[in-house]
């Protein structure tokens, strides 16, 4: 069944089951790679991408459930809280393989849109389920705080 989906501020045609997930159309139908594929069960954020600005697991998210609502994936976020955190994350020498790094970005993203001066527990709470398998919780905190 054809959907329409609107990505990155583009309408797109996608003629996939409704129940793909949006991981999969973004990769496979889109050819958007940024988002990257962690555990499949929403567990792990590295699938994260921003559901009418809020962060969500694309693993779990079926194509069905879209409709109206717009997708930003790490290949369109911008805003002076994108610049703040790309600089932050470059002086914090923060990633190290880079595989979570798309999704890491997604969920400090929002929270920076939505309190710009999130204490430790917000950003703590904010970050809990981005799975970092290199261990750079430290410096990620600092670079978002």
């Amino acid at each position: 069944m054809p959907y329409t989906v609107r990505v990155n501020g583009t309408p797109r045609e996608l003629d996939v089951a409704g129940d793909k997930p949006l991981l999969w159309s973004l990769r496979e139908d889109l050819n958007l790679l940024g988002t990257k594929f962690g555990c499949g069960i929403a567990q792990c954020g590295a699938c994260t991408v921003h559901i009418d600005g809020k962060p969500q697991r694309s693993c779990s998210v079926p194509i069905s459930a879209i409709k109206e609502r717009e997708v930003t994936t790490i290949e369109a976020v911008d805003g002076r809280e994108f610049v703040a955190l790309r600089a932050a994350w470059i002086h914090f020498n923060v990633p190290q393989c880079g595989y979570c790094q798309s999704g890491q970005l997604m969920s400090a993203v929002a929270l920076l849109k939505a309190n710009p001066k999130p204490n430790d527990q917000e950003i703590e709470s904010a970050m809990a389920g981005n799975i970092c398998r290199c261990g750079s919780y430290p410096r990620i905190r600092a670079a978002i705080a």
